[in-house]
């Protein structure tokens, strides 16, 4: 059976189920006291107010009344989906739909397969992508003593800004971390490739005793004193990976912005700055959770489901610019 044909993707009773089995994994939780397996009843048959178009009202599947506070809720509540007016049948074919699609999906292609209008494809889209973010500054890469690739790429086109001559000043600025022993990556919206912006994210999230790759670029140099090796590869002169020691290059970080950029020339086409962290949490997203590393498309949507949880977004929300700072 193919996985879109998974009754939890077209009936909405079954789609509550489903979300339910993921977020209250551990027992059912009231988010608004915060009690995990307490008493909680179903309220089954419950119908919303009647309106023109309904009626008689419209079944609230997944209602529940917390035999604690008292207040009702579904699983939806303090999710990303909170007061989401589309249906969740359809919410849980766009987070298939983007998971498994490897360089990402439109708004207008959604709108399209999920038959609902642009802004709320839009919107849902941006909702996904701010539960693919984790931020998740835990564990250094390269703890160790592996090798950690880090890079810079430029995308897009700053608002108001002229083209330069032989520079990267009039786009958009992606900085870029990968481990090669975990497979795991880390993105980073900067306003410039500049020592104040890349030093700090490069001691934050690699470890001291790691192997720092980087290219011939001047601003890796005084960093790179701090790591227990820094190999370096001269792109300028079309070297990529390094004669004497196989295991010196960027190889790896330069598929992973070979992916990001497909995707954002090829799928996007265009992206506002205020938008770009989002896009980039999307990329790691889905390059954290690869096939290589054992995670299939139902494993991805999983992984992005829990990451539902303790999120809001409203739709004023994703206009609000973030660079790492």
């Amino acid at each position: 059976m193919s996985v879109l044909s998974s009754p939890h993707f077209h009936d909405e009773a079954k789609a509550f189920e489903f979300l339910e089995s993921v977020v209250w994994a551990d027992g059912v939780t009231c988010p608004h006291c915060g009690i995990v397996g307490g008493r909680a009843y179903d309220l089954s048959g419950v119908r919303s107010k009647p309106s023109k178009k309904n009626p008689e009202g419209v079944v609230r599947h997944g209602l529940k009344k917390c035999g604690e506070c008292r207040k009702q809720f579904t699983v939806k509540v303090g999710t990303v989906f909170e007061h989401a007016r589309m249906p969740l049948h359809k919410m849980l074919q766009a987070v298939h739909l983007m998971v498994s699609s490897k360089k990402g999906i439109s708004a207008h292609q959604l709108s399209r397969v999920l038959e609902v209008q642009y802004k709320s494809a839009w919107f849902l889209a941006h909702r996904i992508r701010e539960a693919m973010r984790s931020g998740d500054l835990a564990v250094p890469f390269g703890s160790g003593g592996g090798a950690v690739e880090v890079d810079e790429t430029y995308i897009g086109h700053k608002k108001d800004a002229l083209p330069m001559r032989g520079g990267w000043g009039h786009k958009h600025t992606v900085l870029a971390l990968v481990d090669r022993e975990s497979g795991k990556s880390k993105w980073f919206h900067i306003e410039s490739a500049k020592f104040s912006n890349i030093h700090p994210i490069v001691l934050d999230n690699i470890h001291r005793e790691a192997r720092l790759m980087t290219d011939e670029a001047r601003v890796y140099k005084p960093i790179g004193k701090r790591f227990a090796e820094h190999g370096t590869t001269l792109h300028g002169g079309h070297t990529y990976v390094d004669p004497n020691d196989r295991t010196i290059h960027t190889n790896t970080v330069e598929g992973a912005f070979s992916i990001f950029k497909r995707g954002m020339k090829g799928i996007y086409q265009h992206c506002g700055e205020q938008h770009l962290h989002r896009y980039l949490a999307e990329f790691e997203f889905r390059y954290n959770n690869r096939a290589s590393l054992g995670c299939n498309d139902t494993g991805r949507s999983v992984a992005a489901l829990t990451g539902i949880i303790g999120k809001r977004l409203t739709y004023a929300q994703p206009r609000a610019l973030a660079i790492y700072q």
